[in-house]
């Protein structure tokens, strides 16, 4: 006899009143009560295909979660099992009973981290990429550094230092329509030519790109490694930053990033509570706009031709999960006359995932592998992809040429 989702009984919880009484709590509640342990979400799950382990499925860790907010004794067992989660919401994307399951990470790993003390080193780890990575001033350095050694280094660290690639001329055009770009933090010194060849792509389309230069890193890195209140801060300057650029009329507040627009467009959400920000932050993730959702509006007559170059697109999880932003990216290189080969399991994750190819290496390696042999089965000329973690790292496994899709779309 089948049984629908419908007949299915909703998760229950028996949480205590100290935590109802917190707004983390209740959402949490909300949340896992959605849950109707149907299990889809694992056939869906990175970590799960590859480990088996219930535990390491998005329905085991709502267990965790749910054990923990009920007062139940939390482990380094718990812990672990809740960082091996990429964060790629492919579970979300799945789940027929409409579960927040990202948001319900975040909540887990905020109260986890209070009550788990990890071992040093990787409270090490976590703060140094929390003090190098979201600083342009620190990270542009070391990075050079690396590149400059990147010779003299062994095979698999080599092979993760992107190599240093010239840089093109961004269009110092004006046109009467304007809109910012998110600079990043990491991205200017790996691969300045995506936000260069964005501006060039939108100069021959009218509009002016222009970058705050007061706005850094979006806060994504920080508020996935438990560090809650440095995001907000970064969110905080980015909507400062921009803002007066907003009052004189930018259109949008463009994301070449897929990492990076999936959460300046849950500004709204991070800061719902912040009296000064909330209104301000709610306005700046309407404005935020992948690049190919501005690109969908706009004449794509006037871009060149692709020439039939064949490509293998990469859907970053960022893209097709976070922002559901599903087959913008591959109609607009089909309609500009690109040929993308069929990409196998495109909605699994690369391994990418921020800072979980560092903190993860193993995993994050083996779903490398994967996407690789996924990606490259159809004999491409090149990979795209639309976010600058999911680049470096897929780049980092192959000699086949990894580029940002806008970039394909300057011309020869």
């Amino acid at each position: 006899m089948s049984v629908t989702v419908d007949q299915i009984q909703t998760m229950q919880t028996k949480f205590s009143q100290t935590i109802l009484n917190t707004p983390q709590g209740r959402e949490a509640e909300t949340i896992i009560r959605n849950c109707v342990h149907c299990g889809f979400c694992n056939a869906t799950c990175p970590t799960y295909q590859i480990l088996g382990d219930e535990l390491d499925g998005p329905r085991g860790r709502i267990y965790l979660i749910n054990q923990m907010l009920e007062g139940a004794p939390v482990t380094h067992h718990t812990l672990t099992h809740l960082d091996r989660c990429l964060t790629c919401r492919n579970c979300e994307t799945t789940c027929p009973s409409g579960v927040q399951y990202g948001q319900l990470l975040d909540i887990g790993r905020a109260i986890i981290v209070n009550k788990v003390t990890r071992p040093w080193h990787q409270r090490l780890a976590r703060w140094l990429l929390r003090r190098i990575v979201p600083y342009r001033g620190r990270f542009t350095p070391l990075l050079r550094l690396a590149q400059l050694l990147r010779p003299l280094l062994p095979g698999n660290l080599k092979r993760s230092i992107p190599m240093r690639r010239q840089s093109i001329l961004a269009s110092t055009n004006r046109h009467n329509r304007t809109m910012l770009v998110l600079a990043g933090c990491v991205q200017p010194a790996m691969a300045p030519n995506i936000n260069a060849a964005c501006t060039q792509v939108l100069d021959r389309l009218g509009i002016h790109l222009v970058a705050a230069p007061a706005a850094g890193c979006c806060g994504a890195l920080c508020h996935h490694l438990d560090a809650l209140d440095e995001a907000l801060h970064q969110a905080r300057r980015n909507i400062n930053a921009w803002w007066p650029y907003i009052e004189a009329g930018a259109e949008a507040i463009v994301m070449t990033a897929s990492g990076c627009g999936v959460h300046v467009k849950h500004y709204g959400y991070l800061l719902r509570d912040d009296p000064q920000y909330a209104a301000k932050a709610a306005r700046v993730a309407d404005l935020c706009k992948d690049i190919g959702e501005v690109l969908i509006k706009e004449d794509l007559a006037l871009l060149p031709s692709g020439n039939q170059r064949s490509v293998a697109f990469h859907s970053p999880c960022t893209l097709q999960h976070g922002q559901r932003l599903t087959g913008i990216v591959e109609h607009i290189l089909n309609h500009r006359g690109f040929s993308l080969t069929p990409v196998p399991e495109g909605h699994l994750c690369c391994g990418s995932a921020g800072s979980y190819s560092l903190l993860q290496p193993v995993l994050s390696r083996q779903l490398r592998t994967q996407k690789l042999q996924a990606l490259q089965s159809g004999s491409p000329q090149f990979i795209a992809t639309a976010n600058i973690g999911c680049w470096a790292h897929l780049q980092s496994g192959t000699i086949l040429p990894v580029r940002h899709w806008i970039e394909l779309l300057v011309g020869d």
